[in-house]
């Protein structure tokens, strides 16, 4: 280890140390706490009302409610990464959770070094050096996007005018892609002859905490005649919460455009222009692997969550309601129900 790389790992060792989540009051309890977690952010932070929110809202949960230690780091840029993680695990933690696919590689690492540490990813999956068998330390909690994706697709194109949709997406890789093709499928369900326009902000990390790309991006769809626009973009994507509200509301009151958030129910950034969220229960999936290590039995490998778990979903509250017409609601239901079943099928992007 060369000496700068030695003072961002002394630098976040001490952050660990004196950045518990909670405060000092609580320092000295902590230290006959059930199980001390660790969790490294991506580099939205847990403030991205997204992604991230809905991680730290889980460990927040377990802190409350399973009393353990929880101690967070939210890095500035992707190489703190790994010196966080090593950190937590360098002080015997007894679980380090890292958020998004993109800390794959380096968890890869980290958990190769610490075999006796747990660990556990969100969006990612982390195999042994076969690269077929899913590493025994290492929880990944992965999410069938594409599902919930489906649903809000439809939605979409049941409040669509104009018969053109949008698609806000952060990277343009093939985890992005699942929310993209089961929200295209999902419309077309509705309406096959909708057209989808499909913009990403970038091909690096930065795609996900660009707001201004994102409003672009989705105000040059707008332009070109998508009147609801799903994001999947972390920070990116307020900036197409933004590009809608901009153009306001009709005489009745309601919305010109309407825009579709994602990860936490988003409804209230900006009420009205919301027409509903594709919701990952990223916070119930955190919260359980916290359980699994505070009550012994935590399992490695994969750790799925879909419709059938109420994985995904899309949300519904005083926000929303009165802007989608109960008929659509008893549709959507109802091919939530076939996909569950196994009528209908939705393309998982990434399995092809």
């Amino acid at each position: 280890m060369n000496l700068r790389s030695f003072a961002i790992f002394a630098a976040l060792l001490a952050a660990v140390v004196i950045l518990p989540s909670c405060g000092n009051q609580a320092d000295a309890k902590r230290e006959g706490c059930n199980i001390k977690v660790g969790i490294v952010f991506d580099i939205g932070g847990k403030n991205d009302r997204s992604f991230n929110a809905a991680a730290w809202e889980g460990v927040k949960r377990a802190e409350k409610e399973l009393d353990i230690c929880l101690y967070d780091v939210e890095p500035g840029n992707p190489t703190s990464i790994e010196p966080a993680m090593r950190a937590f695990a360098e002080r015997g933690f007894d679980l380090v959770i890292g958020i998004g696919f993109a800390q794959g590689p380096i968890l890869q690492k980290v958990a190769e070094d610490y075999p006796k540490i747990k660990f556990a990813i969100v969006d990612g999956v982390i195999f042994e050096k076969d690269g077929k068998t899913p590493k025994s330390n290492v929880a990944s909690l992965v999410f069938r996007e594409h599902e919930g994706s489906f649903l809000v697709g439809m939605i979409a194109a049941s409040k669509s005018r104009t018969g053109v949709l949008g698609f806000v997406g952060g990277m343009d890789i093939p985890l992005i892609h699942k929310f993209a093709t089961g929200y295209t499928e999902g419309a077309k369900y509705v309406n096959p002859n909708i057209r989808v326009i499909t913009n990403y902000v970038g091909v690096t990390d930065a795609a996900w905490n660009n707001p201004g790309k994102g409003k672009e991006l989705a105000l040059s769809q707008i332009e070109r005649g998508a009147d609801v626009l799903f994001t999947a973009a972390g920070n990116s994507g307020l900036g197409a919460f933004d590009a809608v509200e901009q153009y306001g509301k009709n005489a009745d009151g309601e919305a010109n455009k309407f825009v579709i958030g994602v990860d936490s129910n988003q409804n209230g950034v900006k009420p009205g222009f919301v027409l509903t969220s594709m919701v990952k229960r990223v916070d119930n999936a955190v919260f359980d692997v916290v359980k699994e290590v505070l009550n012994g039995n935590f399992q490695g490998g994969f750790h799925v969550f879909g419709l059938d778990k109420d994985g995904v979903a899309y949300a519904m509250d005083e926000h929303n309601r009165s802007l989608i017409p109960p008929d659509v609601i008893a549709k959507t239901e109802e091919a939530k129900a076939k996909i569950v079943s196994g009528e209908i099928k939705v393309t998982d992007a990434m399995a092809k």
